[in-house]
């Protein structure tokens, strides 16, 4: 186990570094995140998030995202199908003054997940598209997602269990350019209980034109709305 803690470590680490080296600006923010996901019966969720982005630790607001949608499981616990909606505000620079404006963006995404498990490793697919309504805008864009959650002190994902969590995730325009970005991030975790847990990491953003660093404090929310 220890073993598989160091390559773990070693390998995110190493795409850490490699993708700040290869941008050719860097900034550190903060983002603050919430995630519910409560199944509402067997087979029927719904989804619903806060994300409030920073440019500094807190206070100098970059994008505020709210986020829901509603997923049937194929099967039970896994293999999700969602259909959501997302609205986005942000607060951008203005060029390289001191100067914020403001953006307001409107989503509609589809989004399939499937989960699987290797011993102590729980592996996350997900795959989504984007319909995305801009001031005088319209794009589609295609997002992969995937994660590893690995527990430290405990077999499983259990109560008081602390873990090992990362994602490599890459944004895909529909049209020119193709290449949107790409985040890499590692935490430590911590499961309160069954239905809350905590994350606490780093994520790195690379774009054509520069990198973002940012600090995450991430709470987990899957508290059941019905009774087995």
């Amino acid at each position: 186990m220890k073993q598989q803690v160091k390559l773990f470590l070693f390998i995110l680490g190493s795409l850490l570094i490699m993708h700040v080296s290869h941008a050719q600006k860097n900034d550190i923010g903060n983002w603050f995140i919430y995630f519910g996901n409560q199944q509402v019966n067997k087979k029927w969720n719904w989804w619903n998030e806060v994300q409030y982005r920073n440019y500094n630790f807190a206070g100098d607001l970059e994008q505020l995202l709210l986020r829901t949608g509603v997923g049937y499981n194929l099967s039970e616990n896994n293999n999700n199908f969602l259909l959501g909606y997302a609205f986005i505000y942000g607060e951008p620079y203005i060029g390289n003054t001191d100067e914020k404006g403001s953006t307001r963006e409107h989503r509609i995404y589809q989004q399939f997940i499937t989960r699987q498990k290797f011993n102590h490793v729980n592996i996350q697919h997900r795959y989504r598209l984007e319909e995305r309504f801009l001031k005088d805008d319209f794009r589609m864009r295609f997002r992969y997602f995937l994660s590893f959650n690995v527990p430290l002190n405990k077999p499983a994902m259990d109560k008081n269990a602390f873990y090992l969590s990362a994602y490599n995730e890459i944004f895909l325009h529909l049209n020119k350019p193709v290449f949107d970005r790409d985040r890499v991030y590692g935490a430590l975790g911590y499961v309160i209980n069954s239905n809350f847990r905590a994350e606490f990491g780093m994520m790195t953003q690379i774009q054509e034109t520069k990198s973002r660093a940012q600090f995450q404090v991430v709470l987990f929310n899957n508290l059941p709305l019905y009774k087995n």
